[in-house]
């Protein structure tokens, strides 16, 4: 069974950092594209950004240039670095997985984490 845990989430001013963890474990040798995804209140999920099987990234506008994905295959986690956090970066923060094939629209996503609280003071 695959599963999917996130850590590292708090609560920081506005311009600070965080860096966000999402263990993985059940995915044995699978080709996965793996995704942080948010959900502010009141608003739907957004993918923020994705790694693919070839470890090319891809970023919402909103986030790139300050937030970096990465993963460590050894240590089976993947992360989310978030600098120069700004009051709308608040939200719930998931990881997602797709096997074989990536996206971009959460609906879509087949696995997924159970999520880890961001929130950004000003």
């Amino acid at each position: 069974e695959k599963h999917l845990v996130e850590s590292g989430g708090g609560s920081v001013q506005a311009g600070g950092s965080l860096r966000l963890s999402c263990e993985f474990d059940g995915f044995g040798s699978s080709r996965v594209c793996w995704y942080w995804v948010r959900q502010a209140p009141g608003k739907e999920r957004e993918t923020v950004a994705h790694i693919s099987m070839s470890d090319i990234s891809l970023y919402d506008y909103d986030v790139k240039g300050r937030f970096t994905i990465s993963k460590d295959n050894a240590k089976k986690t993947l992360y989310l670095q978030m600098n120069n956090l700004k009051p709308e970066d608040t939200a719930k923060y998931y990881c997602a997985a797709d096997l074989d094939h990536c996206g971009w629209y959460p609906s879509n996503f087949e696995v997924w984490g159970r999520g880890t609280q961001v929130s950004v003071s000003s």
